[in-house]
């Protein structure tokens, strides 16, 4: 027949000793773990502010040139219609 008077105290005490080595073992794993996804979040956050800025400034450049497109677009159309009106008091 076991005896539970001294098999009790054993398993306390293995089940005590495997979670503080566990605690001991695994603690700094998870330190470095942290510190890593910490990193990493970072990363992800300036490469998406960087991202960002880039695309702000090829919509800004994007935007000047359809300005400047505008205007010769104007202009080109001022020069077709004055062209025009010269050609019809002429006649």
């Amino acid at each position: 027949m076991i005896d539970w008077e001294f098999v009790a105290p054993m398993i306390v005490m293995i089940v005590g000793i495997v979670t503080i080595g566990g605690v001991l073992v695994l603690r700094p794993i998870a330190k470095r773990v942290s510190d890593l996804l910490e990193l990493y979040a970072r990363d992800k956050q300036s490469g998406l502010t960087s991202e960002v800025s880039q695309m702000r400034d090829l919509l800004e450049t994007m935007n000047a040139r359809f300005q400047l497109l505008e205007e010769r677009q104007d202009f080109t159309e001022r020069l077709l219609s004055s062209g025009k009106e010269e050609t019809s008091s002429r006649e």
